[in-house]
């Protein structure tokens, strides 16, 4: 099959659920479920649905649970409005967006305080040595006219001796 075609059947199975859940199930174990994505597999047998839920640890077990329970009823709904020869399983899967998301925000937060002790260390640092090291070469002109100078020099010593 079509990656286009799995694309489309995949869009068309996370509208229809996020329908249905949007009425509402019967279930009151059932919280605030957000379909974030729907796989199918190439012979469009199989459909992962990912979701998340609002909510803490409890609420978010109870979803599953309600989820799996209403799989069959969300199944023949699916079948029902897909008008294909074969409807394909339904299985939900918890997104694990927020949790990885949270954990990408303690790093970069990390991140930002290890960049200011940093900056704070090098505002107040110094060169071990020079402040510049490496030796430049001399201009042309600059060379004639020291030249010029200490030759200057040595003639008013003379004179004033």
């Amino acid at each position: 099959m079509s990656s286009e075609r799995q694309a489309r059947m995949a869009d068309r199975i996370r509208v229809l659920i996020a329908r249905r859940l949007e009425k509402g199930l019967r279930d009151p174990r059932l919280g605030f479920v957000t379909i974030t994505d729907v796989r199918v597999t190439g012979d469009l047998q199989h459909a992962s649905v990912f979701y998340t839920v609002l909510g803490s640890e409890a609420e978010r077990r109870d979803s599953a649970e309600a989820l799996r329970a209403a799989t069959g009823m969300l199944r023949s709904e699916v079948g029902r409005q897909l008008s294909v020869r074969l409807t394909p399983t339904l299985e939900f899967i918890a997104d694990g967006i927020p949790e990885n998301a949270g954990h990408i925000e303690d790093l970069l937060r990390e991140a930002r305080e290890r960049d200011a002790a940093v900056a704070g260390l090098a505002s107040g640092a110094v060169y071990a040595g020079d402040p510049d090291p490496y030796v430049k070469p001399r201009e042309f002109d600059e060379v004639e006219s020291e030249e010029a100078e200490s030759e200057e020099a040595e003639s008013e010593e003379a004179e004033t001796e």
